[in-house]
């Protein structure tokens, strides 16, 4: 650290912050310019292998390979992290044949790494490099080379790690893109490898999973009185009851709402029926349906539960605290 920082200066602060995000677009799309059918054939390459994607880096490029290396494993494209200076010491066991290296190193001399090259090579594995050096070692050695040259480094002294660690997480990112397209890779399939996270929740839970069934169901016959129909409603707490009949046939609803509606409206209602002050044609689901279509449902229409049928039969109902209980919304 210097021995005396000069006065902060928020004008320079935030010229820096707008050159280096400048510089590092300009970089990117520099990048994508770039791309030709060395890429496609890398893509092609990854998708061949029977085995892992093994991807290899040191220092901030080791860092980068981290991240596409759990992007690759989320999206499809089964792959790990191997620190190439482990490799060295007995890591390079957990790659085989079946598997392909994907190693980066912006200036393709990383000693650790090209230490390992040759018995690499030995080994068969295929080998895709991303590398700023199209002529270093990394890139002599590899069967397919990805350019992440950059012209300058954002940082002021053009030393730090900047632009170059961002066009190669750009890439890493392509080449994922790329993958997951090609295997036809679809939002269930992600939803799959992140089952407890917000997005998993979204994709996997279905309405059978949240659903009231049985006994917690608030539902009553059409001949039953207005009164039973209100214990009924009182004692589920739902604001709502289904109408069934004697097959479990769904009629219709009652809610909170049509109540205070027919209220308002100064209907008589103690001699009424169920099946008299009912709404027909209630908002309903299938018990395969994702869990967040019912809360799209009820967001779209306002209201708070959605009857659960298979075919015409009442099987359940989803309430919106289901839904929050469930962490679906």
């Amino acid at each position: 650290m210097p021995s005396a920082l000069r006065p902060f200066d928020a004008t320079r602060a935030l010229r820096l912050a707008r050159e280096t995000c400048e510089t590092e677009a300009a970089a990117l799309h520099a990048t994508g310019l770039r791309l030709d059918e060395r890429f496609a054939q890398a893509v092609q390459r990854m998708l061949q292998v029977s085995g892992r994607a093994v991807v290899m880096g040191i220092g901030k490029s080791g860092h980068i390979g981290r991240k596409i290396a759990a992007t690759l494993a989320s999206t499809g494209t089964p792959a790990f992290f191997v620190h190439p200076a482990e490799a060295s010491h007995g890591d390079l066991g957990m790659v085989t044949p079946q598997d392909l290296v994907l190693a980066i190193s912006n200036s393709g001399e990383s000693t650790e790494l090209t230490a390992i090259l040759p018995m690499l090579r030995r080994l068969g594995v295929p080998l895709v490099a991303m590398t700023g050096g199209a002529q270093s070692t990394l890139a002599r050695h590899a069967d397919i080379v990805l350019d992440s040259s950059v012209e300058r480094e954002a940082c002021p002294l053009n030393l730090a790690p900047t632009t170059s660690t961002t066009v190669q997480l750009a890439l890493g990112d392509a080449l994922a893109v790329a993958l997951l397209d090609a295997r036809g890779f679809r939002a269930e399939d992600f939803a799959r490898s992140h089952p407890g996270g917000a997005l998993g929740r979204k994709l996997l839970t279905l309405v059978g999973d949240v659903m009231r069934a049985g006994a917690e169901l608030p539902v009553v016959a059409p001949e039953a009185s207005f009164s039973a129909l209100m214990r009924e409603m009182s004692a589920k707490g739902l604001g709502c009851a289904a109408i069934v009949d004697a097959q479990g046939t769904l009629q219709g609803i009652f809610t909170d709402g049509d109540l205070r509606r027919r209220i308002e409206a100064g209907a008589d209602l103690r001699t009424a029926t169920a099946g008299a002050v009912m709404h027909a044609g209630p908002r309903t689901i299938a018990p395969s349906a994702l869990a967040a279509d019912a809360a799209a449902m009820m967001e779209e229409h306002g209201i708070t539960s959605v009857l659960v049928v298979e075919g015409a039969r009442l099987v359940g109902l989803v309430h919106v605290r289901d839904l929050m209980r469930a962490k679906v919304i």
